[in-house]
């Protein structure tokens, strides 16, 4: 199956790099601006003639410590800094690991992207073994790990980083990325291999970032110190899950690496897996995730005790929910926009009306006042303390 990231570029050809960050202007009468186009290839160069330079007035810096954020113009979609680098990434990102690899039509897929795209969306993650695509304009993602059968075409040597991102890019038709994830840790490598390996394939123009995906904090630290000791490029962000019933990471751990390193974090599995929408309540629907081949794990936990304490809990959240204005999913999104040094939250979704629907959790997280977070924690029972 071919998914193609810039499935807009056609419908979309004309709008500049101003408008895709900051949504349509307003045109003549009132309306919105023309179509949007995509860049795909080689990282621009710069050079050029443009309009008469305008005279620059410093702005205050942020608060320590604090996402610089900003509202895109017409799409109301929040923008934030990947960690404390200078990439600004969308705060709601798109995943494409189950949805366009096995659960939906390429019509359906390039509906997503495009319904994704106009809405301000700017942070595509993808895999070296998820379904292929092609670069759009916006910040591509691909992860490093596994990738093949064979003892060299998995795991994060040297060797597999730089043809394991090579296949990915030829698989997407792209000439880079703009973040490439190694994806888990690999006690099989060195660190200081795997370093340099991600140094020397951002020095060679096929990413322009790199980060972690399921890295704990020790060995992300080990990484970074790694970097500092060899003047090599050290990890921007860390994926990592993060939703209602899975927080000791991403609320208690990456918050001090955020604020010592600058390692921002890009979370995935919001409404893990489906199970927080209130619409598995006890039974499996059909058709949903946990039907799919090889989700048979998820079809379990579903039918397991926890799970059904855990679904309890998601309808315990609906006086909350529908008391703001939402659904449960919007407000669970919400949440997780809300944590501290996260720069972004990859949501999933197999129909363009799905994806408006969990989107809409922007306009619930200036609603999430302190009250409302303790009552949900109170509901849940489950916040992580630190253990000093």
């Amino acid at each position: 199956m071919q998914v193609s990231i810039a499935c807009t570029e056609q419908n979309l050809r004309s709008r500049n790099s101003e408008d895709r960050l900051c949504g349509p202007r307003p045109g003549p009468g009132g309306g919105n601006g023309g179509p949007v186009g995509g860049v795909h290839g080689n990282p621009p160069g710069g050079g050029g003639s443009g309009p008469k330079a305008r005279a620059v007035v410093p702005r205050p810096p942020a608060p320590a410590g604090a996402l610089r954020e900003s509202t895109g113009r017409g799409t109301g979609m929040k923008y934030r800094n990947l960690g404390k680098s200078g990439l600004r990434v969308s705060c709601l990102g798109l995943g494409t690991w189950v949805t366009f690899g096995s659960q939906i039509s390429d019509e359906t897929a390039e509906d997503v992207l495009t319904v994704a795209y106009e809405h301000g969306v700017n942070l595509f993650d993808t895999t070296e073994v998820y379904a292929a695509g092609k670069r759009s304009s916006y910040v591509i993602t691909t992860k490093i790990f596994g990738g093949g059968q064979a003892e060299t075409e998995r795991g994060l040597s040297r060797k597999h980083i730089i043809e394991g991102l090579r296949g990915s890019l030829e698989r997407l038709q792209l000439g880079y990325v703009d973040i490439v994830f190694a994806n888990r840790s690999d006690p099989n490598s060195p660190m200081e291999e795997i370093v340099r390996a991600m140094t020397y394939v951002i020095n060679q123009g096929l990413a322009l970032y790199w980060g972690t995906s399921r890295w704990g904090a020790t060995e992300i630290m080990e990484a970074y110190s790694m970097a500092r000791q060899f003047n090599l490029i050290p990890p921007v962000c860390e994926q990592a899950e993060h939703q209602l019933f899975q927080r000791e990471k991403v609320e208690m751990q990456l918050p001090e690496l955020y604020h010592k390193i600058g390692v921002g974090s890009v979370t995935w599995s919001p409404l893990a897996c489906g199970l927080i929408t209130s619409k598995y309540d006890g039974r499996v629907p059909d058709p949903c995730r946990a039907t799919i081949k090889g989700y048979q794990w998820l079809k379990d936990k579903v039918q397991s005790e926890d799970g059904k304490k855990q679904q309890a809990k998601v309808m315990d959240l609906l006086p909350i929910a529908h008391q703001l204005g939402c659904t449960v999913a919007q407000l669970a999104i919400a949440w997780c926009l809300r944590s501290e040094g996260v720069s972004s939250v990859l949501l999933g979704a197999s129909s363009a009306e799905q994806l408006i629907e969990h989107l809409g959790a922007l306009q619930v997280l200036s609603q999430l006042t302190p009250q409302t977070v303790m009552e949900i924690d109170g509901l849940l029972g489950n916040k992580p303390h630190s253990k000093k």
